[in-house]
């Protein structure tokens, strides 16, 4: 049997992987700072020399975000996430790129179908993320990691990955973030100390900024400070089920396994009204619908024997633009409270100035609720 403690559950993040995928089309790119987040009109137009006209950050107008963003693009303080308005002030001549979904979901494939020639048990977590359970495939994981990364290139033309192997889900998940872009991680569980500990807190998957501020003000920075705080201290702040977590997670200690089964991917509910709602004068018939679509879905993951990690929601306005945002949770929940929670964190971060006239929540990252490696998350701390 192989050592529970060995470095053998790998997780693959591809990188840069939107705009890596366009510059395979558009090869001049190769270099320069360049993001992915606009729309049709942004289409880059072929000129009559063969060159082609592209367009920059500095003509953008609107309320659109940064989808990815090369690495040229990140050195100028340009992420994923931010409004490219804002971009546009930090890096006005970086190239904009429309999003080219079909595209991504295509690499997406062939990049998971070349990891599936050399290990079977694969778990999906996204478009351009997998983690693979190297247990019985024999041979270094160092020499596997390397075959599988090769795969990835020659099957997708030329695409990278970064790979972090570790003895958990979630240290593999931290190694794979350190040696971007193709870089290539492993984590012994001795190596924790040197290797993970230095790291911010906030590099733990389940830390989200709320949680790593509040780690922050309790003068706990790093994963180390975390690993040797007071569990009393912890729980006073967060209460017992996320402390014990927090604490386990500085340790390395993640017992998930790498689930091949194919489960659902999200459970969700939304409404369109009969007319459009105004986010202050219907503010209280809002309020109920949205809270009667959190309990929905609740009874939905309940019923059919699910729960989830990352809770979303989608906001259609007047003039038909559909917004969403997601949050995702330190552990797994069925709860119809802290689902409505988290959703309330989401519609914080939308810009409530016109009429609505569609709401919808959603579950995803979901696993079965029968799990005894898994704690449902039920503290509200978190959200105060």
């Amino acid at each position: 049997m192989d050592d529970l403690n060995a470095p053998r559950i790998c997780h693959i993040d591809m990188d840069s992987y939107f705009v890596s995928t366009e510059i395979l089309r558009y090869p001049d790119l190769k270099g320069v700072a360049a993001v992915v987040g606009g729309g049709s009109r942004h289409q880059p137009r072929l000129m009559p020399d063969g060159t082609r006209q592209y367009a920059r950050l500095k003509d953008y107008v609107g309320r659109g975000v940064v989808t990815t963003a090369t690495y040229e693009a990140r050195a100028l303080g340009v992420f994923s996430g931010m409004g490219l308005m804002k971009s546009a002030k930090l890096a006005p001549e970086a190239v904009l790129l429309p999003t080219d979904f079909q595209r991504y979901k295509h690499y997406s494939a062939l990049f998971k179908n070349a990891v599936r020639t050399i290990a079977s048990t694969i778990q999906d977590v996204g478009i351009d993320e997998i983690y693979v359970d190297l247990n019985g495939i024999p041979g270094d994981v160092l020499a596997i990691a390397r075959s599988i990364k090769h795969a990835v290139t020659d099957a997708t033309g030329g695409l990278t990955c970064s790979v972090g192997i570790a003895h958990s889900k979630l240290v593999a998940k931290i190694a794979s973030d350190l040696q971007k872009p193709n870089g290539l991680t492993v984590v012994p569980m001795s190596a924790i100390p040197d290797i993970i500990w230095p790291l911010a807190v906030s590099k733990v998957n389940g830390i989200g900024p709320k949680a790593s501020a509040k780690l922050n003000a309790l003068g706990i920075m790093t994963i180390g400070e975390l690993a040797k705080a007071d569990p009393a201290l912890l729980q006073e702040a967060f209460g017992r089920t996320y402390s014990e977590w927090l604490l386990r997670a500085a340790h390395g200690v993640d017992r998930r396994p790498v689930t091949t089964e194919r489960e659902s991917k999200s459970m969700s509910r939304e409404t369109t009204f009969d007319r459009d709602l105004h986010p202050k004068g219907d503010r209280g018939r809002l309020g109920e619908i949205f809270t009667d679509l959190c309990i929905r879905v609740s009874e939905d993951l309940k019923r059919k024997g699910y729960v989830g990690r990352t809770v979303g929601i989608k906001l259609r306005f007047q003039d038909f633009q559909t917004v969403t945002r997601d949050y995702s949770l330190p552990e797994l929940t069925d709860d119809a409270l802290v689902i409505r929670r988290a959703a309330t964190e989401c519609l914080k971060r939308i810009k409530l100035n016109q009429r609505i006239r569609l709401l919808g929540v959603k579950v995803s990252a979901l696993e079965r609720s029968d799990s005894t490696k898994l704690q449902l998350f039920r503290q509200a701390d978190l959200f105060e």
